[in-house]
């Protein structure tokens, strides 16, 4: 592991554990040439499938470009950063047990919509505001009155 003080590529493990209930493991390391110490978290390298975006491109699943657009739409709404992140977790679990090599963006936005919903009304709103882009005003209200008689 590069040593991010001196750019040396070797150090030695002080200290390990399980981060985050298991998710991801936390290492404490030390750097051989310079001996000062940095956090390293590994997560193990999933299968994830391959998001089909609407326009027909294919790009790898982005972990943080969810946790982006969940974070615009979660501003200033009482969710914390861990809540977002679980929230991630759950559609990452979802999509490895599914075994798909491909998913479109609208299934993984319409899951999202769907647990966004259960987590706070206004941060749903945002996300579907961007998501489904709607054409006009009109859409916008209808899928607020939609909202409403839920």
């Amino acid at each position: 592991m590069k040593c991010p003080f001196c750019g040396n590529p070797d150090s030695k493990v002080v200290d390990s554990r399980p981060d985050k209930g298991g998710a991801t493991i936390r290492r404490r390391r030390e750097c051989e040439a310079c001996a000062k110490r940095f956090t390293t978290h590994e997560r193990i390298e999933e299968m994830l499938p391959q998001v089909c975006k609407k326009d027909g491109r294919r790009e790898p699943f982005d972990r943080m470009k969810i946790i982006a657009g969940i974070k615009k739409a979660c501003e200033k709404r009482p969710i914390s950063v861990d809540e977002i992140e679980r929230l991630v977790d759950r559609l990452e679990s979802k999509l490895q047990e599914s075994s798909e090599r491909e998913i479109s963006t609208t299934t993984i936005g319409e899951w999202l919509m769907k647990e966004l919903h259960g987590m706070d009304e206004v941060a749903y709103v945002r996300f579907a505001s961007v998501y489904r882009s709607f054409r006009d005003i009109g859409e916008f209200m209808q899928e607020l009155q939609e909202l409403l008689k839920k």
